[in-house]
């Protein structure tokens, strides 16, 4: 073999690598794209019970085809104070397992039959098809979802194609003279683990490295006393994705990155000494079988069940092992941290990332929620302590809306499903809504300094009046508050109706507190304070209304807010229904 058909061959591996890994990388993106933030849901949901930890993390390693993708998305998570690493053990075991399925689907490649049916599953002969279909829904179809699965079917067939690259590469090598001494050395199972390590921590991919031994393979220049220490080896470098990005996270995060490295670490050593054992002591005839894709496909998967196995039982013991090598460092001081600030490390998966941050955001709204009944409860009983808290709240309140804002802005950038963008628009919407839900309460504290410190009383009728408008007030914050944390549109629906009905009582509490002062019932320094606050009640009800609107307008396609607003109180039955309802519900006194 000359050195230009070396050095062909070498273009080649490269050119083939790297289709493998854009291919990857576009399917890992619209799959995970497909699931959506039912992956944090999952995520968190399951991993109080071992066995759906490793169940569920096999099964989101399988949809977002990564383990790296995965353990990096729980240094994230653990980082941003979501989850405790002591959660993650059993999702980094199911992770482990589920990343073997690609080495599974590259030992298709393998299949040698002139069925024809039999022909069709070597990935080599559907992947083209899989294409055409992907490129019709990428170009034609309207749905993002159908665009999406196509994205991974073309990001599939370049997988595929970067394979046969790869393989085409390799089938030379058998051909250049003394090869076959340069692969004796594969027999030592040590140089095997550091081989498989480098390469894969180089590559940053799993996948990609057992893809690469795969097409190896198909020389017939290795056997499979060669492969498994290899495999081995692959299973540590790996986790060079999750160290690399555990660098600049909290001593909880880095857990996260110290747990997988030593898992697979413990579990290669283990297993190294139990393979030179029996390699030197029975000298199985298997050992020497010439390797094929899919007995390497069939060590990956064994390799890493087996860890499952034996190392799932000493979990506690593992993280106890993990709390002593990396030190909790960490010095929270209360002033100086943001509590509420997402990792961007999520940002690699965005509808995590989405997910995440409408969390965050509802416990936003119920902080506001929670802000406001305080201050309709001290309107005319101010309490200091109470004052303060409500402050202290103000200020969680800003960091929220600092922190999401922030973070909704890099969000935003990336490619996200309509769902996902939908839910970051609504979420843009409601945060300064929810802030400035925040400011009327501190609006209100103010209101009931005043009237503390002047020594005001209202007038019996005022009182009733204002007593009418703050159980409306507490209704409709309490509907607006369910309907976005339920993202229920039926809820939000029934806002409208209620904040017409607030505006229509204020315009009338108003107009009565006029008649007050021109009869001399009511003195001009109690109107003023009583005018702030009914601007300020006026306010809430309005900030609802957008609130709502915003829910509704997430769940609907082509929605326009300004003739929803417009239309709704035209001839609206249901609109009307709601509306009378309601103002039966909160009818003012005759005489008050």
């Amino acid at each position: 073999m000359t050195s230009a058909q070396i050095f062909t061959s070498v273009i080649q591996m490269c050119c083939g690598l790297a289709f493998f890994l854009f291919g990857m990388n576009v399917m890992s993106s619209d799959l995970e794209k497909l699931a959506g933030g039912k992956l944090e849901g999952l995520l968190k949901k399951f991993t109080k019970n071992p066995l759906l930890g490793i169940f569920f993390g096999a099964l989101i390693t399988i949809a977002v085809q990564s383990s790296s993708a995965v353990t990096v998305m729980l240094v994230g998570l653990v980082n941003s104070g979501i989850m405790h690493f002591s959660q993650t053990i059993f999702i980094i075991f199911g992770a482990n397992i589920g990343t073997t399925l690609t080495a599974w689907i590259l030992s298709l490649a393998g299949i040698e039959s002139s069925n024809i049916a039999m022909m069709m599953l070597k990935p080599e002969n559907f992947s083209p098809v899989l294409a055409l279909i992907g490129v019709i829904f990428v170009m034609f179809s309207k749905s993002s979802k159908r665009k999406s699965l196509g994205s991974v079917f073309v990001g599939f067939a370049v997988l595929m194609y970067g394979m046969e690259f790869m393989s085409s590469a390799m089938d030379p090598i058998k051909n250049i003279e003394g090869i076959e001494n340069v692969f004796i050395r594969f027999n030592n199972p040590l140089f095997g683990v550091i081989i498989g390590a480098v390469i894969t921590a180089v590559i940053q991919s799993s996948a990609a490295s057992v893809g690469m031994l795969q097409a190896l393979a198909l020389t017939g220049l290795i056997d499979i006393g060669m492969i498994i220490p290899i495999v081995m080896g692959q299973n540590i470098g790996t986790c060079i994705t999750a160290v690399l990005s555990a660098l600049g996270t909290n001593s909880k995060a880095k857990r996260v990155a110290f747990l997988h490295t030593a898992l697979n670490v413990i579990g290669t050593g283990l297993f190294l000494a139990g393979f030179w054992i029996i390699d030197v002591i029975f000298a199985p005839a298997i050992f020497d079988t010439a390797a094929s894709a899919w007995s390497i496909a069939l060590v990956h998967s064994i390799f890493n069940v087996a860890i499952t196995v034996v190392l799932s039982p000493f979990a506690r013991y593992l993280i106890r092992l993990t709390e002593i090598c990396v030190k909790d460092k960490d010095e929270v001081k209360k002033s100086d941290v943001h509590l509420f600030s997402m990792d961007e490390r999520l940002l690699n998966t965005p509808s995590i990332a989405v997910s995440e941050c409408d969390n965050s955001t509802v416990k936003m709204s119920e902080t506001a929620k929670q802000m406001l009944l305080t201050s309709f409860s001290i309107l005319c009983s101010y309490d200091k302590k109470t004052a303060e808290w409500l402050s202290l709240q103000e200020e969680v309140l800003d960091a929220y809306e600092d922190d999401i804002g922030s973070y909704l802005v890099k969000v935003s950038s990336l490619s996200l499903s309509e769902s996902d963008s939908r839910k970051t628009g609504k979420m843009l919407h409601a945060i300064g809504n929810f802030e400035r839900l925040g400011d009327h309460a501190l609006n209100l504290l103010s209101s009931s300094r005043e009237i503390k410190e002047k020594k005001i009383v209202f007038s019996e009728g005022a009182y009733e009046e204002l007593t009418v408008l703050t159980d409306a007030l507490i209704e409709i914050i309490t509907i607006t508050n369910k309907c976005y944390a339920e993202n229920d549109t039926a809820l939000a629906a029934r806002v409208e109706p209620l904040e017409q009905v607030i505006d229509r009582l204020t315009e009338k509490v108003r107009k009565r507190h006029i008649d007050r002062l021109k009869n001399g019932e009511c003195t001009i320094e109690l109107g003023f304070i009583f005018s702030d606050i009914l601007t300020n009640f006026e306010r809430i009800s309005d900030h609802c209304s957008n609130i709502a609107v915003a829910v509704i307008e997430s769940a609907t396609d082509g929605f326009d807010a300004h003739n929803y607003l417009s239309g709704i109180k035209e001839g609206n039955e249901a609109f009307d229904a709601e509306y009378s309802q309601y103002k039966e519900k909160y009818r003012l006194q005759k005489n008050a």
